[in-house]
């Protein structure tokens, strides 16, 4: 069975390095952390009074990154291209890989979904490991367009909550960790929902859940 911390079967992501003690952005992990653990996701969304949008963006990006690959790892054995040809969240909803970088890619391509989340998690962990995107060190600063990079990050990942919804609950369900899921894309609708971060219409798949969560924060 696939392990809860990684992705045991198919390409394995590293999560992204340890943000290095010392920086603001350590500082922003270690209240996140903290407030996160108070139970009140609403409070744990908003940024921290004085700090910086971007530092608290980045932070969030990547921790949001790694806990997805960990879900996403425990059902790898049951998201095949066999169980799942298409990258879907449910029937009246598909997506088609596209990044203008790669040749083969560079027009939306229908590939399963095991295939999309391969390219889409490869996608964002370049970036997450580029200094140039993503700075690490003191003093170097956020590229211009970054907000608009946490965005199409953003987005692109929410469409592995909707597969996970919509193809794998009953199996999350099977092996008790709907918690878990559920959990984090409470955290996820929040935040995204917090800093205007993802279009609603494109929230679609999970729209009776979403209501009912920012209802009930």
């Amino acid at each position: 069975m696939s392990s809860f911390f990684g992705l045991s079967k198919t390409k394995t992501f590293k999560p992204k390095r340890n943000i290095p003690e010392g920086t603001k952005q350590y500082q922003l992990k270690r209240y996140a952390e903290a407030t996160l653990g108070s139970g009140n996701l609403r409070v744990a969304v908003v940024l921290p009074e004085g700090e910086d949008l971007n530092e608290w963006l980045a932070v969030n990006t990547v921790d949001f990154f790694n806990h997805l690959n960990m879900l996403y790892g425990t059902i790898t054995e049951f998201c095949t291209p066999q169980e799942c040809p298409t990258m879907s969240a449910g029937p009246r909803f598909e997506y088609h890989w596209q990044d203008p970088t790669v040749p083969e890619y560079k027009k939306p391509t229908k590939m399963s979904a095991p295939d999309y989340v391969d390219c889409l998690m490869s996608w964002v962990q370049a970036q997450l490991d580029d200094d140039s995107v993503f700075p690490s060190k003191i003093g170097v600063p956020f590229p211009k367009d970054f907000q608009a990079r946490v965005k199409a990050i953003m987005r692109r990942l929410g469409r592995i909550y909707y597969h996970l919804y919509s193809s794998h609950f009953h199996q999350i369900c099977a092996l008790s960790i709907e918690a878990h899921l559920n959990t984090s894309y409470r955290h996820f609708l929040l935040f995204v929902n917090e800093f205007g971060l993802i279009d609603p219409k494109e929230m679609a798949p999970l729209a009776e859940l979403n209501e009912a969560i920012l209802a009930d924060s």
